[in-house]
């Protein structure tokens, strides 16, 4: 059960391996995306689709009429993974070896929908995956196995998330046999150290250049490629949206919201501490360009004010 790109990794290992038999693919119903807003199937769905496997697509996951499909399939353990709805006790008792989530935090952290993106935008150095035996409550299963792996400076939230996709896999797949042996004991998680990861809305993308630049720095890389991290250049009849894609840290101090420099090595705007220089962005309408390419088409002044 899947609906979101991490989960094709995980379907894709299962698929390929000798040990298993994939007997059916849940996913969510097909949505509307892109400007004419035409449905499109997740990724798992297209993933279940070529490797020739039923796919199901209940709008709701506690629907009568689904459970009733689920149990004809007298599936044996379900594997979940960024499926986007919380499952029902009818569901998690139904397979004998239960329900494994793969989770990408180090559970009790970030329990919910936008672990990958909070861990950057709070400055960790470390993250990892969680395979869980599922319950009832948001993320609140017994751990079964855990990997980390470390949150590089180059790292956003595109490239953290292939990789704890693919860590998440390999661990999914080291795991179901140990655990359907009963080799391993599911622990409950910790009291201590939980935290939540609230999904991520497109205003959290606004930049407060009142904040440290580091902070903001975490917020274009953990942001990345949806919302974005953006601010706004003033304009006449309206203002500008700017997106910016790659930033850095520079020990310089300014107004906050400033341009302080704006030349062929980026665009510098103040913050609340230090400043970030703006090394690639793209204005609304426009494409990516690097920092120079953008001041050759729109100049920046030093004394202007992003808001």
């Amino acid at each position: 059960m899947g609906t979101a790109e991490l989960s094709c990794d995980s379907l894709r290992g299962l698929l390929e391996s000798p040990g298993f038999q994939v007997v059916a693919v849940v996913t969510q119903p097909d949505r509307p995306k892109g400007r004419d807003l035409k449905l499109q199937p997740s990724p798992v769905k297209v993933l279940g689709l070529n490797a020739e496997l039923p796919v199901l697509q209940p709008e709701r996951a506690r629907s009568e009429e689904f459970l009733k499909e689920l149990r004809a399939l007298q599936p044996d353990l379900i594997v979940v993974a960024a499926y986007g709805q919380i499952l029902p006790a009818s569901i998690l008792t139904l397979p004998r070896f239960g329900c494994l989530n793969v989770h990408t935090s180090l559970l009790p952290k970030y329990r919910g929908a936008a672990p990958i993106q909070w861990a950057i935008l709070n400055g960790d150095t470390e993250t990892g995956v969680t395979i869980m035996k599922m319950d009832e409550g948001l993320d609140t299963g017994a751990i079964i196995t855990q990997a980390a792996t470390p949150i590089h400076p180059e790292d956003n939230a595109e490239t953290l998330h292939d990789r704890l996709a693919r860590i998440g896999a390999e661990l999914l797949l080291r795991t179901i046999p140990d655990s359907v042996a009963g080799k391993l004991s599911p622990r409950p998680q910790p009291v201590e150290g939980v935290s939540y990861a609230p999904k991520i809305k497109k205003q959290d993308g606004h930049i407060d250049w009142n904040q440290p630049a580091r902070a903001i720095w975490n917020r274009v890389r953990g942001l990345m490629p949806w919302p974005g991290a953006f601010s706004y250049l003033p304009g006449l009849p309206q203002l500008h949206l700017l997106k910016i894609w790659q930033a850095e840290v520079v020990a310089l101090t300014g107004p906050s919201g400033e341009v302080l420099q704006a030349d062929k090595a980026g665009i510098v705007v103040g913050c609340g501490c230090e400043a970030l220089r703006i090394l690639m962005l793209q204005r609304e309408g426009g494409r990516r360009l690097q920092a120079h390419e953008f001041l050759a088409g729109h100049p920046l002044l030093p004394g202007q004010r992003l808001g």
